[in-house]
C-alpha cells in the first residue's frame, strides 16, 4: 500500500483535551454541581469511494464534541456541545445545571465509585496513523474495484471505499479522574453485482483494523467480493422443513449479540430480557465459552477504561455454557444491587471460544440442511426470545454445499437455539466487537415453498 504525506490535520492532543475537561469540571462545581463528569472527543477522517472506475465520493471530515453530566444531589442534567471555545463551554455548563434543577430525583444516579477508577492507563497500541494522501487513496480503491470487476460474471459495481480515522478521547469526573487516549481505525470495502441469464446478485467484502499494515490486501478484498456475489447466482427457494442450520461467522455474530443484549443491565432491571435471573445458570452447551478482553493490544474495541472511568479488565461472561457475569455499568449495577462490570459504553472485544472444526467440517457434520450467509429483517423479540428472520445462503446435501437459496424464513426461540448448539467453528471473524466462528444449530424451522 502506498504511503505519502497526510492530507489530514493533526487531532488535538490528549493533554489539550484533559485541560479542557478539567476546566469544565471546575466550572460545573463552581456553579453548584455536587458531582460531574465530562467526555471530550476529536476526530478527523478521510473517506474515498470509487464506482465503475470514477470517483463517487471524497470526504475530509473533522468532528469534535463535549458531553457534560452534572448531579445536584440525586438530580441529573446532561448537555452537549460541538465547540470548545470559552463561550461554548460556559453555555454547556449553564444548560446542564439548568436541566438538573428540573429533573426528578433518582437515587441510583451518580458517578461510578471512586475506588473503581482506573489508576494506570496502559498503552494498548491503538494509535497507528495511516499517512496516505488523497491521490493514493483513490488509486488504491480504484484498483480494488478493478480487481473485483475483472472476475467473470461481474456485471456492475456498487463501488469500493477506503476510510481512515484518527481520534482522541478524554473522560474526567469529580473523583479527580481525568484520562485520555488516542486511536485509529482504517477500512477498505468492495461491493459488486454478478449476473447470469438475467438474474443478478450483490455481495461485498471488507476489512478494518487499527493498523493499516494489517489490512487484507486489495486483491483479497476485491476477489472475495466478486466470488461471494457469483456464488449466489441461480438461487432458489426450498421446501418448508426442519433441518440443521449453520450460521456463518458474519451471521453468527448476531446470535451472540442477542444474548449479550439479554444479559445487559438495562434489559434486566427493566424486565425486558428473555434471560432473566440466569446468573450461574446454564444457557449454552458445556463447550461454549464467552470472554471479554477490553485491554487486548491493538484490539478494535480495546479501551483502558470504560465510559465512566472504571478500569477495564478481562472477564469471563460464559464458562462451560454457564452465565458467570452480567454486563453492567454503575447505574444498572445499583438497580440490581450488584457491582459494575466496567461495561459503561458496552462490551469490548468479546470472543466466543470452544470451536475446533473448520467450516467444511461443520458442513460435513450437518450432512443436510441450510447454511445462512445473510439475515434480513428484525424479527427478534428480546422479551420472549422468539426468533423469525428472512435468510439466504446455501443448501447442503450429503455433507456438501449443493446450491444457493433465497427468500426463506428461519424460526425458533433463542433460548432453545442456544441450548441446541451442536458445534462451533474455528473460522473466527475478527472484524467485529463480537468475534466468533460459525455456529451449527441442531434444528430450526424453515419456511419456503
Amino acid at each position: 500500500m502506498k504511503a505519502a504525506h497526510s492530507d489530514l490535520i493533526t487531532t488535538k492532543t490528549p493533554q489539550h483535551l484533559k485541560e479542557i475537561v478539567a476546566d469544565i469540571l471546575e466550572r460545573a462545581q463552581r456553579s453548584g454541581a455536587t458531582a460531574a463528569e465530562v467526555s471530550a472527543s476529536t476526530s478527523q477522517n478521510l473517506s474515498v469511494a470509487v464506482r465503475m472506475g470514477d470517483i463517487d465520493t471524497l470526504e475530509h471530515g473533522r468532528d469534535q464534541g463535549l458531553c457534560l453530566t452534572v448531579y445536584l444531589g440525586n438530580r441529573t442534567g446532561t448537555a452537549e456541545a460541538s465547540g470548545f471555545a470559552p463561550a461554548d463551554i460556559a453555555k454547556l455548563v449553564t444548560e446542564a445545571i439548568n436541566i438538573a434543577k428540573y429533573t426528578g430525583e433518582d437515587s441510583y444516579a451518580g458517578l461510578a465509585d471512586a475506588t473503581d477508577m482506573a489508576v494506570e492507563i496502559p498503552d494498548l497500541q491503538l494509535y497507528h496513523p495511516w499517512t496516505i494522501d488523497t491521490a493514493d487513496a483513490i488509486e488504491l480503491v480504484g484498483e480494488c474495484e478493478a480487481i473485483a470487476r475483472a472476475e467473470p460474471l461481474i456485471v456492475n459495481s456498487e463501488g469500493a471505499q477506503l476510510s481512515t480515522t484518527q481520534s482522541t478521547y478524554c473522560y474526567g469526573n469529580t473523583h479527580n479522574f481525568n484520562a485520555a487516549y488516542q486511536g485509529t481505525r482504517h477500512s477498505i470495502s468492495c461491493s459488486v453485482v454478478a449476473g447470469r441469464n438475467g438474474a443478478m446478485q450483490r455481495d461485498m467484502w471488507f476489512d478494518n483494523r487499527r493498523n493499516a499494515q494489517h489490512l487484507q490486501s486489495i486483491e483479497v478484498i476485491g476477489r472475495l467480493a466478486a466470488q461471494r456475489a457469483i456464488q449466489r447466482l441461480d438461487a432458489s427457494k426450498v421446501h418448508s422443513c426442519k433441518v440443521p442450520v449453520l450460521f456463518t461467522p458474519e451471521t453468527a455474530i448476531s446470535l451472540i449479540g442477542h444474548f449479550t443484549s439479554a444479559i445487559s443491565g438495562g434489559a434486566l432491571y427493566k424486565g425486558t430480557s428473555f434471560l432473566p435471573d440466569t446468573l450461574n445458570t446454564r444457557v449454552f452447551p458445556e463447550f461454549v465459552q464467552l470472554v471479554e478482553q477490553p485491554r487486548q493490544p491493538g484490539g478494535l474495541y480495546s479501551a483502558p477504561f470504560d465510559d465512566e472511568g472504571v478500569a477495564t479488565r478481562d472477564q469471563v461472561i460464559v464458562a462451560n455454557g454457564v452465565v458467570k457475569n452480567y454486563i453492567l455499568d454503575s447505574y444498572a449495577a445499583r438497580r440490581l444491587a450488584m457491582q459494575t462490570t466496567a461495561n459503561g459504553g458496552g462490551l469490548r472485544n468479546v470472543t466466543v471460544d470452544g470451536g475446533h472444526q473448520s467450516f467444511e467440517g461443520l458442513v460435513k457434520e450437518m450432512n443436510k440442511g441450510l447454511v445462512v450467509t445473510e439475515l434480513i429483517g428484525m424479527g427478534v423479540n428480546q422479551i420472549t426470545g422468539d426468533y423469525s428472520r428472512g435468510a439466504s445462503g446455501f443448501w447442503v446435501e450429503n455433507g456438501k454445499i449443493d446450491h444457493p437459496v433465497e427468500e426463506i424464513t428461519i424460526a425458533d426461540n433463542l433460548r432453545k437455539m442456544y441450548a441446541n448448539i451442536v458445534a462451533l467453528g474455528n473460522d473466527t471473524d475478527e472484524r467485529h466487537n463480537i468475534r466468533c466462528g460459525s455456529i451449527l444449530i441442531g434444528e430450526m424451522a424453515i419456511s419456503g415453498i
